[in-house]
């Protein structure tokens, strides 16, 4: 068996950090489930639950801070209307897709293309991944229109490989509705659909 590599929600985040920082890893396929990995912008009830004192439109104002930053969603807090925030606050998420100037980002890149294969699974009605768009790398523009993936400045300019693995067939989209955000990892419609071939 090949080595996998898989997780969901903001570990997939932490797994495509380590796949992109160390230069050593063997993993062959990564499986992204339901992971913000253009980010998060929404007022979800995980949010209200963890600062009921903020909502999208202010939250800004504590994540794009030293302190915020230490905090596990503002690392990849994306507010579509604060863009210069983003990009010059965000310790983890603008660096890992280069949206920031990053002496790592040739490296870190090369790194991530010893892929043979990344999974992006997501849906519709996940709930808690805002936009849900954001699991397949699409993510709101300043009107908060959904800019799919391969719209993206990021997969335009191919700043750490996504444009190389979709030319080489490497990058595997897969939506399903109906699978709410804490079922992503035990629902068998995914396994089997998005997932089983891939662990083979």
């Amino acid at each position: 068996m090949e080595p996998v590599f898989g997780d969901p929600s903001t570990g997939g985040l932490v797994c495509r950090g380590i796949l992109s920082t160390l230069s050593e890893h063997n993993v062959n396929s990564f499986i992204s489930l339901s992971s913000p990995q253009a980010g998060q912008y929404g007022d979800t009830d995980y949010l209200k639950y963890l600062f009921p004192q903020f909502v999208k439109s202010n939250l800004y104002h504590l994540c794009y801070t030293g302190v915020g930053q230490r905090i596990s969603i503002c690392n990849y807090w994306n507010d579509p209307h604060h863009r210069d925030l983003y990009v010059n606050s965000s310790d983890y998420l603008a660096l890992l897709n280069s949206e920031r100037a990053n002496p790592n980002a040739t490296e870190w890149k090369k790194n991530f293309l010893k892929l043979k294969k990344l999974v992006l699974i997501g849906g519709p009605d996940d709930g808690v991944i805002t936009p849900w768009q954001s699991s397949q790398f699409g993510f709101y523009d300043n009107n908060e229109t959904v800019i799919e993936m391969q719209e993206q400045d990021l997969f335009l300019r191919d700043v750490f490989g996504l444009k190389t693995l979709a030319a080489r067939g490497d990058l595997i989209i897969c939506s399903v509705p109906g699978v709410q955000h804490v079922f992503w990892h035990s629902n068998e419609t995914v396994f089997h659909t998005c997932m089983e071939k891939w662990l083979e």
